[in-house]
């Protein structure tokens, strides 16, 4: 038994370092994950902040576990990209019949998928502090949030991996993240539920990304979280693992 995990660790290394290298040859999909992200950023605080009323004296506080989850969602559509492209060219198949960890593959891809919107999200929070982003959270909340996040990142990139593997184009690899990353819009990481007609209302408080928002906002602001952590690690960790086993099933099917 330890054979065989010492063998998946070290295919699924290997996997993780040739889907890296793929990464830092083309740092220009960090960059286009972040630019959006941070625009929208800008133009909410900058140019609507003052016009909306969250009950916050710093907006830039309140957007920002929002802003993250997009980033979060832009992100995961170069995942289902490049194992589309693998797919494409007939390397899952040719891995499929090596004497590797079949798995391997598949989280080679998943992996670099977190380690790059990492790299992402702390851009991100860098650009925010200097646009007046402050918390009080100490190491423990921190900590908390980037669990949080790294799980939600898990979770979306198992369903990119079923979009990359099933999709006829590369358009459609990468087009199911659009709906992803209008989610949040209708949530409360923009405005307050409450000021949202009751239909929205309903949907919005109870959707995935509401109590992943108001969970990382009450982590950083170092405020009780409540229920809203339980309900958001529900949502990660039901999605990602529904979406791995239909992921398998697909790869599975696709290289045999």
């Amino acid at each position: 038994m330890e054979t065989v995990k010492n063998h998946f660790f070290s295919d699924m290394g290997v996997m993780l370092g040739r889907s890296m290298r793929h990464i830092f040859r083309s740092m220009d999909t960090i960059i286009t994950v972040c630019i959006t992200p941070i625009a929208m950023m800008l133009l909410f605080v900058y140019v609507f902040g003052g016009a909306i009323q969250t009950g916050t004296d710093n907006y830039v506080n309140y957007l920002l576990p929002g802003i993250l989850l997009i980033a979060i969602a832009s992100g995961i559509s170069y995942t289902a990209y490049r194992l589309f492209m693998d797919k494409q060219r007939g390397i899952i198949e040719r891995f499929y019949s090596m004497p590797i960890a079949r798995s391997a593959v598949l989280w080679g891809h998943v992996l670099t998928s977190v380690v790059s919107n990492v790299i992402s999200l702390v851009v991100i929070i860098l650009v925010a502090l200097i646009m007046g982003f402050r918390s009080s959270a100490g190491v423990l909340p921190w900590l908390a949030v980037a669990g949080i996040l790294v799980l939600f990142t898990l979770a979306l990139t198992w369903v990119a991996a079923i979009a990359g593997l099933s999709a006829k184009s590369v358009e459609g690899a990468s087009a199911f993240s659009y709906p992803l990353i209008f989610l949040p819009f209708i949530s409360s990481a923009f405005v307050p539920t409450d000021s949202m007609p009751k239909v929205v209302r309903a949907f919005a408080e109870n959707q995935p990304v509401t109590s992943i928002v108001e969970t990382i906002r009450a982590l950083l602001s170092n405020q009780p979280v409540g229920n809203d952590i339980w309900i958001a690690l529900a949502w990660c960790i039901g999605i990602m693992l529904v979406a791995y086993i239909f992921a398998m099933r697909v790869y599975k099917r696709k290289a045999a």
